[in-house]
């Protein structure tokens, strides 16, 4: 094994530590905050968040059916890995960008922000993905790429249940729903909301936004690439 695979090897075990890591006391107490706030506000509401998530959602999923990258099958690991990472800074400048101008415009540009910077982070998952080999014109193939969403932004608890999904995809992917309207998108919306809520919210701050905006875009595309990464190299170097 070369020093490359060496090295992957250990920052994918150490990836896979912190994902089974129990959930610290602060992290309990934050999750048991943010449920209650959950809890105050009407189902009606929920229900409105979750559709409007889910629709975003769909469009990048479906509309990236246009434009999917072809799976690159020649590469070697450490090239593929090269690639991943050069396409990880370029979408992680190109959302800093993005948040840096919304946050300058205030409250209006600030929420459009929510759908734009969805937007990079779903194409960016589509290139690693490509990257490392695989064909998302599979529909079990996009499911994976929101259960790696999901994963990079949710709770330590959650992270805890989800990890062995995406441990053990093969023997998972079988028993998924088979229409992406049976996905559980309340969860998924309300971990991805509380995951950036604190992140995000200063954003629409006048003045201090745009830089509020570029860095918050900046830090959570580099999270989400670091997670999409170690999620492939389970599928990958096993």
């Amino acid at each position: 094994m070369d020093s490359y695979l060496h090295y992957a090897h250990a920052e994918l075990a150490l990836w896979q530590y912190k994902m089974k890591k129990k959930p610290s006391l602060g992290g309990k107490l934050t999750h048991g905050i943010q449920n209650k706030i959950n809890q105050w506000i009407p189902e009606k509401v929920h229900k409105v968040v979750t559709t409007a998530i889910e629709h975003m959602v769909k469009v990048v999923l479906t509309g990236s059916s246009w434009i999917v990258p072809k799976p690159h099958e020649s590469l070697s690991f450490k090239q593929r890995e090269f690639k991943v990472r050069s396409r990880i800074k370029w979408y992680r400048n190109t959302a800093s960008a993005e948040g840096a101008v919304t946050g300058a415009g205030g409250i209006l540009l600030g929420f459009a922000d929510f759908p734009a910077f969805l937007t990079i982070k779903m194409k960016m998952l589509f290139d690693i993905a490509a990257l490392y080999g695989f064909d998302t014109k599979d529909y079990h193939e996009r499911l994976f790429l929101l259960y790696v969403f999901q994963l990079s932004f949710s709770s330590q608890q959650r992270r805890n249940d989800l990890i062995g999904l995406v441990e053990n995809w093969e023997e998972y992917r079988g028993t998924l729903p088979s229409d992406m309207r049976e996905f559980d998108w309340k969860t998924f919306q309300l971990d991805y909301r509380d995951y950036i809520d604190l992140a995000k919210l200063a954003q629409l701050i006048p003045i201090v936004g745009a830089g509020v905006g570029a860095i918050a875009n900046y830090r959570l595309t580099a999270h989400l690439g670091k997670y999409a990464m170690n999620a492939y190299r389970l599928r990958v170097l096993e």
